[in-house]
């Protein structure tokens, strides 16, 4: 391509340097030369190229050797270690140990498979408090080496997750699958039909380097059929119902007798979808937490502490130890509230004297309190993340302040809302505050935009202020159910819809004729014999034209997203983006349409065009029962001058689903916790100023 646009630059150069005034000089001539040089050993290369590619077309690609094979799992292994060390010192999970979390085999019998298939003898995992390096040598006793993680929100499922890709990659033999850790809302089925495929396709998205020339063709794919992946799967509870239970039938169905698996979910979800599909994962092991005791929570927190702690750490272990405060072991008897304290008091230095106190009271007072620290402490923790984006990094930098003050509001839009208070999706942000003042605002552009355009084309002020008052009051009634209306997106699968396309096909006969009868009654008024049958004939082919592959085309391809298929929030965020913009590609190309019937009137072509293209921009907006994006877009300026949420709402909702805040499940945000909701709800959260006046008198103190 470089080479044909050099011959082209140096063809123009040669052609228009006898028209070109010299002077003492010969500049034409000499870049007429060089761009030839350059353009002819530009394309000898491009052309070389080619040649060798033709050759090797046709030649079967060389199979990749075991050598190949072995490099690419230990690239892969190395590129898997290093992204995972480094969010495990982020989040501190193995600092100084990992937490003393007990697991053991589900006391639910339903939601496993028989003891005999998933285990010789016994079934694994009998309920000890062991070490991560025993998970590990348990999930290798396994038979077909599969596992289901479930607990309870904040019950460390994906910490688990993250520790056993580490100590089996530490532990790994050469013969042994590179396990890599994949977040589940990323996997669509009817994209991928087959684990195997989303497996290759996640391989080659996120780690690059396996596409090398040395690792020889397809080495992702390879690796994958091979079976020298072991694919951990976090978050299944994040996809909808109905998603949910589709990915478990289909792991069941596109599993082979060797292939190996890890999948987290929460306990509840993944109950709804084993009775939903009537079958469990095929031969999982599924375990669950247990309650920490006391003891084993004050020795892990006294291993976080530095070895000369504050003097009031003692007491406060003593107290969790002998019973001295019960609220506190209540707390601290799962992973989400021994993390609590850890994040909130050790990991700052602050002083733990009210944990002592809080302690001995109740548990909700002490969980409060911890809430109270809980949004600084991980925003100052977590700082943004340089490309690639990271799972548990933020992308953005925000203020904690900021960042309680706007799930606060969330949280407080939540309580209100009787039907469902815990699903928050995007496109209710314009619901959460009256349309009237944006309605008119973006009513008065349209009339502003439209008047100014027709004022300039016709140089007719009455007129245009006309047209422009007209296309404000109708922009002002047909944007009202745009902040109701849900996300949609473009589909344009042909399967099954004959009968519609055929239907869309008598549709544009009839616009067709009904044009060619307008142009014929405009023929004879405006142009008369000058445009005649020919000219009627052409307005009519436009307008079904026009009508079938612009307007009903939208209305073909529009779909609504369906929350229980939908993936992700970002998703459906951008799949209504895109139906947006193709609406208004449509609205352009019939406004260049009625340009072009203009034309035919023998308007003038400027006023025909220009007119055409504003008239046809409004169309598409206006087109359409999907415009949640606008509406979105409309809303969030508002919110932000308020100071309810920033201008950037959906890059702060992805963070806060990276920095542990929320959580997903399918199209919609919840909170990862309902006590952190309900705390925020009640108004009960602490500026980063209060923040800094804690760290400040826990300073003094020591």
């Amino acid at each position: 391509m470089l080479g044909v646009l050099l011959l082209a630059l140096s063809t123009a150069f040669l052609v228009l340097s006898p028209k070109l005034p010299t002077g003492p000089g010969t500049t034409v001539g000499i870049a007429s030369v060089a761009a030839a040089v350059g353009s002819a050993m530009s394309l000898g290369n491009g052309l070389v190229q080619f040649l060798s590619w033709w050759r090797r077309r046709g030649a079967p690609a060389p199979a990749p050797t075991s050598a190949d094979i072995a490099n690419a799992k230990d690239i892969l292994a190395g590129l898997v270690t290093q992204q995972w060390r480094d969010e495990t010192v982020l989040r501190s999970l193995a600092d100084p140990e990992p937490m003393p979390v007990p697991w053991r085999s589900t006391e639910h019998r339903e939601l496993a498979d028989h003891p005999e298939i998933i285990a010789k003898g016994t079934v694994a995992f009998p309920g000890l408090d062991v070490h991560i390096a025993d998970m590990a040598r348990n999930f290798r006793a396994l038979r077909c080496r599969r596992l289901v993680i479930l607990g309870a929100p904040g019950t460390g499922k994906t910490t688990l997750a993250v520790q056993l890709v580490l100590e089996l990659l530490r532990t790994r033999e050469p013969e042994e699958p590179v396990p890599v850790l994949l977040s589940a809302s990323r996997w669509d089925d009817r994209v991928h039909p087959r684990l195997q495929d989303w497996l290759a396709a996640s391989l080659a998205a996120d780690y690059p380097a396996l596409r090398a020339e040395n690792l020889g063709p397809d080495i992702p794919e390879t690796l994958v059929a091979r079976g020298e992946v072991l694919p951990v799967i976090d978050g299944l509870d994040e996809l909808p119902g109905g998603a949910r239970a589709d990915m478990l039938a289909t792991l069941n169905r596109t599993m082979c007798e060797t292939d190996q698996l890890i999948v987290t979910c929460r306990t509840e979800q993944f109950a709804e979808s084993v009775r939903e599909i009537g079958d469990v994962l095929t031969a999982a092991a599924v375990i669950e937490p247990q309650p920490l005791s006391a003891a084993a929570a004050a020795e892990y927190l006294r291993a976080c502490l530095p070895p000369v702690p504050h003097p009031v750490w003692p007491r406060v272990l003593e107290a969790l130890r002998t019973g001295g405060a019960p609220a506190l072991a209540e707390v601290t008897s799962t992973s989400l509230g021994l993390w609590l304290v850890r994040a909130t008091y050790i990991a700052p230095r602050a002083d733990p004297t009210p944990l002592l106190e809080l302690g001995r009271g109740s548990a909700g007072e002490l969980h409060d309190h911890l809430c109270d620290q809980l949004i600084p402490a991980l925003v100052d923790a977590r700082p943004p993340a340089d490309a690639p984006a990271q799972p548990f990094r933020p992308q953005h930098a925000w203020k904690p302040e900021e960042v309680g003050r706007w799930l606060a509001y969330l949280s407080r839009q939540l309580a209100q809302r009787e039907e469902d208070p815990r699903d928050m999706a995007w496109w209710h942000l314009a619901r959460y505050t009256s349309s009237h003042q944006v309605r008119v605002w973006a009513g008065v552009t349209i009339g502003v935009v439209v008047g100014v355009a027709f004022l300039l084309l016709t140089r007719v002020p009455s007129a245009s202020a006309w047209i422009g008052l007209l296309s404000a009051l109708l922009a002002v009634i047909m944007i009202g159910s745009w902040f109701t209306e849900p996300p949609g997106h473009a589909d344009f699968h042909l399967r099954g819809r004959l009968s519609e396309v055929l239907r869309i096909l008598r549709d544009g006969l009839i616009v067709g004729a009904l044009g060619a009868l307008v142009g014929y009654l405009m023929a004879s008024s405006v142009g008369g014999p000058r445009i005649g049958l020919e000219g009627a004939r052409n307005i009519g082919l436009l307008s079904g034209v026009g009508f079938v592959f612009v307007v009903s085309l939208i209305r073909w391809v529009e779909r609504p997203t369906v929350a229980a298929t939908a993936r992700s929030p970002r998703s459906t965020w951008r799949a209504d983006r895109n139906l947006t913009l193709i609406r208004i590609i449509s609205g352009l190309v019939v406004g260049l349409m009625g340009g072009a019937i203009g034309l035919q009137a023998r308007l003038n072509p400027t006023v025909a065009i220009a007119g055409g293209l504003v008239l046809g921009l409004l169309f598409g907006l206006m087109l359409g029962r999907h415009h949640a994006w606008l509406a979105y877009k409309l809303t969030v300026p508002r919110l932000a001058t308020k100071g309810w949420l920033p201008l950037r709402a959906m890059d702060f909702l992805d963070d806060a689903h990276r920095l542990g805040l929320l959580r997903t499940e399918g199209p919609y945000y919840q909170f990862r916790h309902i006590e952190l909701q309900e705390h925020l709800a009640r108004g009960r959260h602490v500026t980063d100023g209060d923040h800094q006046v804690a760290r400040g008198r826990a300073a003094r103190s020591r």
